[in-house]
C-alpha cells in the first residue's frame, strides 16, 4: 500500500478537480483567479501608498528639512513673508523630489508642460485648482493633502 502512495505522482491540491471541469468553466476558474491576483497587487499598491503618506506626515525629520529649506529663498521669495505661489512651489518641489521623481515624468503623468510646471515650481505662475488636482494625483498626494502641505509652509514662514 505504501509502495503505491510512494509511487504516485504529487498533486496540487484541486488539480483533480479541475481536470473534471469543463473547458468553459476552467477558464472561468482561471479568469477569477487572475482577478484575485489583480485585487490583491492593486490593494498592495494602495496599503504601500497610504504608509508612505503616514510616514510622511509623521516623520519629523521630514518637517525639519521642509523649515531648512524654507530659509533657502528663491530671489523673487526674499521678502519678509512667503507668497502663497511660493509656498505652492516649494511644496510641490518637496514632495517631487521626496518620491525622486523629475520633472518631465510628473509634468507627463500630470498632463502639463513641462516648461509650466517648471514656472509653477519656482513660484513664477499661478496654477489653476484643476492644474494642483492633476499634479497633486502625479506626485500621490490628495488636493487636500496637498494643500494642508502648503498651509503648514506658510504657517512655518510666518
Amino acid at each position: 500500500m505504501n509502495e503505491l502512495k510512494a509511487a504516485a505522482p504529487m498533486v496540487k491540491p484541486g488539480a483533480a478537480r479541475m481536470r473534471e471541469l469543463a473547458p468553459a468553466q476552467r477558464r472561468a476558474v482561471a479568469l477569477a483567479q487572475q482577478q484575485v491576483l489583480k485585487a490583491r497587487a492593486a490593494k498592495k499598491a494602495k496599503d504601500e501608498a497610504a504608509e508612505m503618506r503616514r510616514r510622511m506626515w509623521s516623520d519629523e525629520e521630514h518637517g525639519a528639512q521642509i523649515a531648512l529649506r524654507g530659509e533657502t529663498k528663491t530671489s523673487e521669495q526674499q521678502e519678509d513673508t512667503l507668497s502663497l505661489r511660493g509656498a505652492i512651489g516649494l511644496v510641490l518641489r518637496d514632495l517631487r523630489s521626496r518620491d525622486h521623481k523629475t520633472l518631465r515624468e510628473v509634468s507627463e503623468k500630470a498632463g502639463v508642460s513641462l516648461g509650466y510646471l517648471s514656472e509653477v515650481e519656482r513660484g513664477q505662475k499661478e496654477a489653476s485648482s484643476e492644474l494642483l488636482s492633476s499634479i497633486a494625483e502625479a506626485l500621490g498626494v490628495s488636493t487636500a493633502q496637498l494643500l494642508r502641505m502648503v498651509a503648514d509652509r506658510l504657517d512655518m514662514a510666518a
